[in-house]
């Protein structure tokens, strides 16, 4: 089995091109949804403990959380020695079932690929790029996004220019998602050719 490294900046298109790759049968495994559900789930307790103030109605707030941890290293380092084995432990569960199906190829989602090293338990990395133009004006147009907090996120991203260097492919979103679509249909095909 082929494991696919899928990545890219905030507001690249990744999350759209994982859907691509789900429309065309292959089995994504989601880091952000898998984050969203620990919140909910077995890192509860841990996160409510260190951060408390983002806890309302019983639920972790992420946009509270993520305003406590953008911009202090140390409060990140925390959350992400809460959440990163938890994620780990979920994606060798995911990949086991897909080993186990006979999958040809399987997808892990992670937008923090580079920054997390997940990229050394993958076979092939693809990077879904875009110009920073339009990247810049995905981002702005999201609710309660503004430039400040658009430029702390790239800070702590590896930039798209390394991510492409150090990427086995690249998706261009730049065209639109059927042009998207096609190239992800090209990979997928590639990919299975080799796995023969």
């Amino acid at each position: 089995m082929i494991v696919l490294g899928l990545t890219g900046s905030i507001g690249m298109g990744k999350s759209t091109t994982a859907e691509l790759f789900r429309d065309q049968g292959v089995a994504v495994f989601d880091a952000d949804k898998c984050v969203h559900d620990l919140y909910r789930g077995s890192a509860f307790e841990a996160v409510q403990a260190r951060f408390p103030e983002a806890v309302r109605d019983g639920e972790i707030q992420r946009d509270i959380l993520g305003r406590l941890v953008l911009n202090d290293p140390d409060a990140m380092t925390e959350l992400e020695r809460i959440i990163h084995p938890q994620v780990a432990s979920a994606r060798a569960d995911f990949l086991r079932r897909e080993q186990q199906k006979g999958s040809a190829l399987a997808v892990v989602d992670i937008p923090l690929l580079f920054e997390t090293k997940a990229w050394r338990d993958v076979d092939a990395v693809v990077v879904v790029s875009a110009s920073f133009g339009e990247q810049k004006r995905r981002v702005l147009s999201r609710p309660m996004m503004n430039e400040d907090k658009f430029f702390a996120i790239l800070r702590r991203q590896v930039p798209d220019a390394e991510k492409r260097q150090r990427s086995h492919f690249m998706i261009s979103s730049d065209d639109g998602i059927e042009s998207a679509r096609r190239q992800t249909h090209l990979l997928i095909a590639a990919l299975r050719q080799t796995d023969r």
